[in-house]
C-alpha cells in the first residue's frame, strides 16, 4: 500500500511542487488548502504532470482553523504522516497585520496538532524558514544557531518550531522535521506549474520574472553599498524541485526509530548575490532587466546562506541545480504563463 501523505497549503508554489515529487515517487496526497494565496489550477496541472499517478491525488478546500472540516478529513482517511506548508508568508504584511499572521499561521497549526494526535497521526514535517536565525552573525547558518525571528511572519515560524519542540518532549510517539528552507526560486521544468504571488511579489525572482514579461517596469535593488562582492545582498537561492525532494528525504527519515524532534536546513551551501542572479536571469531569457538602486530596507541583513552539512548527512540529501537552471525554469515557467495561473484581468 502506498503511504498517505496530508498535505497542507498543498496548491502552494513549493507545495505543489511537493506533491508532484510525493505522487511521482509513489505516496498518495490529499491536499488541504483554503486558496487564500494558491489555485486549484496548480493542482489540476500536478495531476496532469503526475500522469497515472495522477489518480492518487485529492484535495479539500479547507481552512487549517476550521476544526470539524479537519476532523472529517482525518475520520475518513489514515494518513502516515502530514508535510504542513500552509501558512501566509509575506513579511512586509506580516508587520501591518501581525494579528492575522498570528491567527492564521499560529492557531491553523494549533488545530492541525489536536486533530493529528486525536486521530493517532503523530509524523509531521514543518515547512520552517531561515528567518528564524534573524540576521546572523556569520555564515553559512547552522542549525545550532541562536533563533531570533525580526518579524511576525518570523515569529510564528519560530513559535510553531518552539510548539513542535514542546509536544515531542510531552510525548515521543511524535516524530517531526523541521526544514528550515533559504531562498526557493525556480519552476518545474515543464514549466506547467510555478511561482504565482497575489499582488506585488516579495521576492526577488517573481518580481524579476514580471518585469521580464512587461508586467513591471523595473526591479528596486534595496541596498547597493553592502561589503559584498558588488554591494548587493547575498542569499541562498535553492531551486524548488530540490527543495520538494528534501521534504521527500525528510519523510524517510521519519521512518527512523531514533528521530525525535529534527531540524534541517535546506539550502545549497552557495551564497548568490542579487546582481549575480539577474544576470543569471538575463543570459536564461534573453531579456534585459532595467535597474533602479535603492537605499537598504530596514532590517534586511547583508550575507545569510545555508550550512548543508547535516541535511546531506543525515537525510542523505543534497540540492542539484544551481542557478544557470533555476533561472531557466523559472523562465520557461513565466514565458509560458506570464500571468500566472490567471489571466491579465484578474492580475490587477
Amino acid at each position: 500500500m502506498a503511504m498517505n501523505i496530508l498535505v497542507t497549503g498543498g496548491a502552494g508554489y513549493i507545495g505543489s511542487h511537493t506533491v508532484l515529487q510525493l505522487l511521482l515517487g509513489g505516496y498518495s496526497a490529499v491536499v488541504v488548502d483554503n486558496l487564500d494565496n494558491s489555485s486549484e489550477i496548480a493542482l489540476n496541472r500536478v495531476k496532469e504532470l503526475a500522469g497515472e499517478h495522477g489518480k492518487n491525488l485529492s484535495f479539500h478546500q479547507v481552512d487549517l482553523r476550521d476544526k470539524p472540516a479537519l476532523e472529517k478529513i482525518f475520520s475518513h482517511t489514515k494518513f502516515d504522516a502530514v508535510i504542513h506548508f500552509a501558512g501566509l508568508k509575506a513579511v512586509g504584511e506580516s508587520v501591518e497585520k501581525p494579528l492575522l499572521y498570528f491567527d492564521n499561521n499560529l492557531i491553523g497549526t494549533i488545530t492541525l496538532l489536536e486533530v493529528m494526535a486525536a486521530h493517532g497521526c503523530k509524523k509531521l514535517v514543518f515547512s520552517s524558514s531561515a528567518t528564524v536565525y534573524g540576521w546572523p552573525k556569520e555564515v553559512p547558518c547552522t542549525e545550532e544557531f541562536p533563533l531570533c525571528a525580526m518579524n511576525p511572519y518570523g515569529r510564528t515560524k519560530l513559535f510553531i518550531e518552539e510548539i513542535c519542540r514542546d509536544i515531542y518532549k510531552s510525548d515521543s510517539e511524535w516524530k517531526i522535521i523541521l526544514l528550515r528552507y533559504f531562498n526557493p526560486v525556480g519552476a518545474h521544468p515543464s514549466g506547467h506549474i510555478g511561482e504565482d504571488p497575489r499582488g506585488i511579489p516579495n521576492n526577488l525572482m517573481p518580481y524579476v520574472q514580471q518585469v521580464a514579461v512587461g508586467r513591471r517596469p523595473h526591479l528596486t535593488v534595496f541596498g547597493n553599498d553592502y561589503s559584498t562582492k558588488d554591494g548587493t545582498g547575498v542569499r541562498d537561492y535553492i531551486h524548488v524541485i530540490d527543495l520538494a525532494d528534501g521534504h521527500i528525504a525528510a519523510l524517510r527519515k521519519l521512518s527512523d526509530a531514533k528521530i525525535g524532534c529534527e531540524v534541517y536546513n535546506l539550502g545549497t551551501g552557495k551564497g548568490t548575490s542579487v546582481l549575480e542572479m539577474v544576470t543569471a536571469f538575463e543570459k536564461a531569457s534573453g531579456k534585459k532587466i532595467p535597474l533602479v538602486m535603492a537605499g537598504r530596507r530596514p532590517g534586511d541583513a547583508e550575507i545569510v546562506y545555508a550550512s548543508t552539512d547535516k541535511a546531506e548527512r543525515e537525510l542523505n540529501w543534497k540540492a542539484k541545480y544551481g542557478i544557470d537552471e533555476m533561472c531557466r525554469d523559472q523562465w520557461n515557467w513565466a514565458s509560458k504563463n506570464p500571468y500566472g495561473y490567471g489571466s491579465p484581468e484578474n492580475s490587477k
